[in-house]
């Protein structure tokens, strides 16, 4: 396996950068080698989320926020999370297109990823690759997120500064935008606000925030015309000002989370007799991967569905629990696409869809590494009790 590639990557070569993040996607071999490579070199870069409803103006804001960034010296990488095709899989890439001017500009990189059916607004390699810019040396990374309106919240996870964008023209705008998104924003951005309805959709917000009991960490709330660059300075102002910088990596973020549960499933006897492995972590997440192995193959010549299930249990299993309170599986459903066979190496991405106190909501998506095929999908249903996992205080 050659992987000189990812030392160039991580001294900022573009090329290698670009392969070092399809490697990421498939979950190939290199992979493990990428994430094993940029550990020590992250937690610097300042990770801004981009989201809002389909429509709403995120990649011309985007384009235009790069700009300004641009002028101030900074150096600037994306991550915009594009709906899957339906016929090959990959990025529409709109998002790319729109931001085309962009893309000469040696301090910029702009990747499109595939959603590929994930929930959250996000893609299933979106967590490598923030964290791959960051080893990379990019000073922001913009991260927009495929068109969201309710519960996808996913970039809470990742980003330092979460915006949230609000076009007016929706009707009952905040409504139209759900509760679930508007309470994650550190910033609000009324886009396209030369239109007649911004100043009602400005107001609807202040008079939302208004409610709030804790009055001391408002958003702020900013009108913006992208188009023009009218406003988009002083965005960037506030965004400057902001101090939180490497959230995902601080005490129970995803570091925390992946030594916990490398803890878990080394001491699970079912993950080791079949060969599962810990890939990434974080909190509401993981991935696992395992090898099919003679010992997994049915008396068809293929993997029996009982180990495809026994993978997204594991993957499943270590999702729920890694939010601090032992949670357990009490409804499952496991639906087949594609038959494996002995060699392939399956990755399973098990991730939070919803969760209360009590309930939480996961599924755990099944691919085949090499070309990343989907094989299998689980839903399942957790019940959470009020009391850590089993061994989470173990040395």
């Amino acid at each position: 396996m050659n992987t000189a590639f990812i030392q160039q990557a991580l001294e900022g070569d573009r090329r290698a950068i670009g392969r070092a993040i399809s490697a990421l996607e498939s979950g190939g071999e290199s992979a493990y080698a990428i994430r094993h490579a940029m550990v020590a070199k992250q937690g610097r870069a300042h990770v801004i989320g981009v989201t809002g409803p389909p429509g709403g103006g995120k990649s011309t804001l985007v384009s235009a926020m790069i700009r300004c960034l641009r002028e101030r010296g900074l150096t600037v990488a994306v991550a915009a999370v594009d709906p899957s095709s339906p016929f090959t899989g990959g990025a529409v890439l709109g998002d790319r297109i729109r931001m085309g001017e962009r893309q000469s500009d040696e301090g910029v990189f702009i990747r499109s990823l595939a959603s590929r059916g994930h929930l959250g607004g996000l893609a299933t390699a979106a967590s490598d690759v923030i964290d791959l810019f960051d080893a990379s040396g990019f000073d922001v990374i913009i991260v927009e997120t495929v068109g969201a309106g309710q519960s996808e919240v996913e970039i809470t996870r990742y980003a330092d500064t979460k915006i949230v964008v609000c076009p007016p023209g929706l009707g009952d705008d905040v409504q139209a935008i759900k509760a679930g998104i508007l309470e994650i924003a550190d910033v609000f951005v009324v886009t396209k606000s030369d239109l007649p309805d911004s100043r009602k959709t400005e107001a609807d917000l202040r008079a939302m925030l208004a409610l709030r009991k804790e009055k001391n960490a408002l958003p702020e709330v900013l009108k913006v015309v992208a188009t023009s660059g009218d406003g988009v300075d002083a965005l960037v102002d506030v965004l400057m000002q902001r101090p939180a910088r490497g959230v995902r990596h601080e005490v129970g973020g995803a570091r925390d989370a992946y030594r916990q549960l490398s803890k878990f499933i080394a001491s699970d006897n079912v993950a080791n007799l079949l060969g599962m492995e810990l890939v990434a972590a974080s909190r509401g997440s993981t991935t696992l991967r395992m090898k099919v192995q003679r010992k997994h193959i049915n008396f068809n010549g293929k993997c029996h569905g009982g180990m495809l299930f026994s993978l997204g249990d594991m993957a499943l299993g270590l999702a729920c629990n890694s939010q601090g309170h032992l949670a357990t599986l009490v409804d499952g459903q496991l639906s087949i696409s594609t038959a494996v066979d002995e060699g392939d190496w399956l990755i399973a991405h098990a991730y939070e869809v919803s969760r209360s106190r009590k309930i939480g909501s996961y599924q755990v998506r099944i691919s085949r590494a090499s070309d990343d095929a989907h094989i299998a999908l689980i839903h399942g249903t957790v019940y959470v009790l009020d009391r850590p996992p089993v061994g989470a205080n173990d040395d």
